[in-house]
């Protein structure tokens, strides 16, 4: 959802928005390994309600040429300064051309404190369980702030007001012929398996309205378990919203789809994924009465990637990145030494 209020800003200084993404390859040279593959990144950009077009495989360096084939007036960077692998500016040539633009980065949330909790993968955040001591040691020195504290304590140093969800906010109210769509469940770290379940979703009706019911933290965490949700609810409701699929959000669904909630907001159809629904906290299904009315649809997303799988790539990245500054340190060690024997016997 940083990406996303960047993309928003962006958006609103001209008319048309194009961004430009990365392949694997230059993210890997200059930044290391991507958590998602270039095809998924460049479906989930499109996905953002503020994009009107991508650019795949944009150089990581941004040239006047990048920006002239796209007939573009100027781009926009977030206010962190990005360099190259051997440290220049990505954006010098545009910023003295005067064709530079900056939007103001958001508070409270990186890639990297994101990273940082779901290497934390415990209960810790939501009850007093003694942390994971297999997951905590990849945690101790990662994604720490100047200040040496964790960002994820607490689950997240990001302060949601109501001037943010208006920004990410649609504003449309369903409109007569309008076939209202009910979805409920956690969407963590909102990614392309939700865009492809949320397209498909999108697809079974003409003019659909797609109202998606987020539970709360400690619901999300009662029937996923672990430190589930990495985000928390407010995360999650921007991260939604910013979806072009979804029209309205209901921030705190009730678990249970109940007759109350399907009459208030007049819904046609209620739809899940191919993934397992747990069962409510006195057993009981907990899209029984969608059932009951004949509204109730299973929709095959035809993707299988899940929050869990992100994790296990991180954690997987996470790992092999470590083993390379292993390598790589005890390579350094093994010069020195020599180094230092062939110093000796000189003398």
């Amino acid at each position: 959802y940083g990406h996303s209020n960047q993309l928003r800003q962006a958006r609103a200084m001209g008319d048309y928005l194009i961004v430009g993404v990365h392949t694997d390859e230059e993210i890997a040279k200059h930044k290391g390994p991507p958590v998602f593959t270039q095809e998924e990144r460049y479906k989930m950009v499109q996905a953002i309600k503020w994009v009107d077009e991508i650019a795949p495989g944009a150089p990581y360096v941004t040239t006047l040429e990048t920006l002239d084939k796209y007939n573009c007036d100027f781009c926009v960077h977030g206010d962190d300064i990005t360099l190259t692998i051997d440290g220049k500016d990505t954006y010098e040539e545009v910023k003295m051309a005067g064709r530079y633009r900056e939007c103001k980065r958001t508070q409270g949330v990186s890639t990297t404190d994101l990273v940082g909790r779901m290497l934390l993968m415990t209960k810790a955040h939501h009850s007093n369980i003694d942390e994971d001591l297999d997951y905590r040691k990849h945690t101790d020195n990662f994604g720490k702030g100047p200040k040496g504290h964790s960002p994820w304590t607490g689950v997240s140093q990001f302060l949601q007001t109501s001037q943010k969800i208006i920004q990410f906010a649609s504003g449309k109210e369903p409109q007569p012929g309008d076939t209202i769509i009910y979805v409920a469940g956690a969407f963590d770290l909102f990614h392309i398996g939700h865009v492809d379940f949320l397209e498909k979703v999108h697809q079974l009706a003409k003019k659909p309205y797609i109202i998606i019911g987020l539970h709360f933290d400690q619901e999300v965490n009662r029937y996923k378990g672990k430190n589930y949700p990495i985000m928390n609810i407010h995360e999650r409701t921007l991260s939604v919203l910013a979806c072009r699929y979804v029209s309205e959000v209901v921030i705190g669904a009730p678990y249970a789809v109940t007759a109350d909630l399907l009459d208030h907001f007049k819904v046609a159809l209620v739809c899940h994924g191919m993934t397992e629904v747990v069962p409510d906290k006195d057993g009981s299904d907990p899209y029984e009465e969608p059932k009951r009315r004949g509204i109730f649809q299973l929709v095959d997303s035809g993707s299988n990637l899940t929050t869990d799988l992100i994790v296990q790539r991180i954690i997987k990245n996470r790992l092999e990145f470590e083993a390379r500054n292993q390598k790589k340190e005890a390579k350094e060690l093994a010069v020195l030494e020599a180094m230092k024997r062939l110093g000796e016997e000189k003398h």
